[in-house]
């Protein structure tokens, strides 16, 4: 349905779509996605799967299978919640992702926790160096955008920015 909603959308757009840990457990989620990819007309490269950093993790060998495999196909991927396990670095090496969405227990007092600053920061330089684009999650202020400004985060999302919306498409089961 998510794809069929998008086929309808401007063909310039992307998309960012959640996967969870059970779906990148799954033998046959890359046949399936690359069939609905045809049936609704929607180009890969618009889509940027979202995978968690905990779930990566805990199915390792078929998330790096699936994002080989999207990927060949010229899907995107970004790596949710980072900074949450316990060796985020060590499985940043082993994920091919183009972009990290930093954990937001480490953004929202980022102005007032020196020690989130550096963390953030050691983040955005191991990004560099990766040449992996970085999102920081749970932006609730002008002062927090700031931070994340000079440090030099490439994209931010929270309240600050936009407050969730229902996006409704009209398209019924």
């Amino acid at each position: 349905m998510t794809l069929q909603a998008i086929s309808q959308e401007d063909e310039n757009s992307s998309y960012s779509i959640n996967l969870s840990g059970t779906s990148l457990a799954d033998r046959d989620i890359f046949e399936y996605m690359h069939s609905m990819f045809a049936k609704h007309n929607v180009d890969p490269k618009r889509i940027c799967f979202e995978i968690t950093e905990t779930a990566a993790i805990s199915h390792l060998n078929s998330a790096l299978k699936f994002i080989e495999q999207m990927t060949s196909i010229g899907c995107k991927f970004s790596l949710d919640d980072f900074g949450s396990g316990l060796s985020s670095f060590s499985y940043l090496q082993k994920l091919p992702v183009s972009t990290i969405k930093i954990d937001g227990v480490f953004v929202r007092d980022i102005n007032e926790n020196h020690v989130n600053r550096i963390f953030v920061e050691n983040i955005q330089r191991t990004a560099v160096a990766m040449n992996i684009k970085v999102v920081a999650e749970f932006v609730e202020s002008n002062e927090i955008e700031q931070v994340l400004k000079s440090i030099g985060i490439d994209f931010v999302q929270g309240y600050h920015i936009h407050k969730p919306e229902l996006w409704y498409t009209g398209i019924k089961d």
